[in-house]
């Protein structure tokens, strides 16, 4: 009887001890939920400053990071802010802007990676011919056509970046559903621009820099081969980062 009153009891303690752990793990998920819908907020807030002229807009006071430009991809759903510098912290909240490539929306090749499991996660969906969005902090609507998804290995791999060519690289780690992140494939989306910038808010398809709309994605043949000798960036060096 008493041992069965002990285990009884030694029961209702584990229960009680389950419910408690599983309130605090619900409890931690929600916490980590609210937090990026606010992280969301600020960034938008911080971009909104970055278009009307104002310089490195942190989106909080102790960021390290601000936003330079704006990636959309209308037939993806994708609507993300651009942040400086491709680190570790900075992929947390949004892709990053691989400070050694060509500005965003310059003459050159314009590198932005991001981890594999969150914002860059769509790349696995984009197929030659998806059109994509930069909008740069001038306001300027530059308008991407991909043209090749490749898998590379870092340690052997570089990105062009001498040129006249107006080129987009989106880079991931790959593959997408690895176990353990961080190993030397990178998954590289290439795109190149199909029309000049447009200028000073909204473009002739109705584009604006805070926001984006759906966009036909008709057909555009390979136009270039990013990986070629010249002036480069070496994946496995400035990529070290990307999960």
């Amino acid at each position: 009887m008493s041992s069965s009153r002990a285990e009884s009891g030694t029961m209702a303690g584990l229960l009680v001890i389950l419910s408690l752990v599983g309130a605090w793990h619900m409890g931690n998920g929600v916490w980590i939920y609210l937090k990026a819908q606010l992280a969301q907020v600020l960034l938008q807030q911080a971009w909104d400053g970055t278009i009307d002229g104002q310089q490195e807009v942190k989106p909080w006071p102790w960021a390290d990071t601000w936003p330079v430009a704006r990636l959309t991809v209308p037939t993806r759903n994708i609507d993300l802010i651009v942040l400086n510098g491709a680190y570790g912290q900075t992929l947390a909240f949004g892709p990053g802007y691989l400070e050694s490539s060509a500005a965003p929306g310059s003459i050159g090749t314009t590198i932005l990676s991001g981890h594999r499991d969150t914002h860059f996660r769509f790349l696995q969906r984009l197929n030659e011919g998806d059109e994509i969005l930069l909008t740069s902090k001038n306001r300027r609507l530059h308008r991407y056509r991909v043209n090749s998804m490749t898998v590379v290995d870092a340690r052997m791999t570089s990105i062009k970046q001498g040129g006249k060519e107006h080129q987009l690289a989106l880079v991931t780690c790959y593959p997408f559903d690895a176990i353990r992140p961080g190993g030397p494939l990178r998954y590289v989306v290439m795109a190149e621009e199909i029309e000049k910038r447009s200028e000073e808010g909204v473009s002739e398809d109705g584009v604006s820099p805070r926001g984006s709309a759906l966009l036909a994605a008709d057909q555009m043949p390979f136009l270039h081969d990013p990986f070629r000798v010249g002036k480069e960036t070496d994946l496995a060096v400035d990529g070290p980062s990307i999960q």
